[in-house]
């Protein structure tokens, strides 16, 4: 996502789960608040999204494509490919 760039994180990777949920591995200078990043990524995606289809905006429940929740974990005593691993296992369960 160039535009995560822009705003001083990289969305380094994405897996998309079988149920209702997105798997994002973002790092970024502790300074940039978590919420920030999950603020900016589901706001452009969406935007994007809804820029080049905008019919399924009438198919969404009130027009949103994200869920207000999220949840966040942050990593500093395990390797970035333990996470890329857990991430890529998503995709498969």
């Amino acid at each position: 996502m160039e535009t995560g760039i822009e705003k001083g994180f990289e969305v380094a990777m994405v897996e998309v789960g079988e149920q209702d949920h997105v798997h994002l591995f973002v790092p970024a200078h502790p300074k940039i608040p978590p919420s920030y990043i999950v603020k900016m990524v589901k706001g452009i995606s969406a935007r994007k999204l809804f820029l080049k289809f905008p019919e399924i905006k009438k198919k969404l429940w009130k027009g949103h494509l994200w869920n207000p929740s999220y949840y966040i974990e942050t990593i500093a005593s395990i390797s970035e490919d333990v996470i890329r691993k857990y991430i890529e296992a998503q995709k498969r369960k």
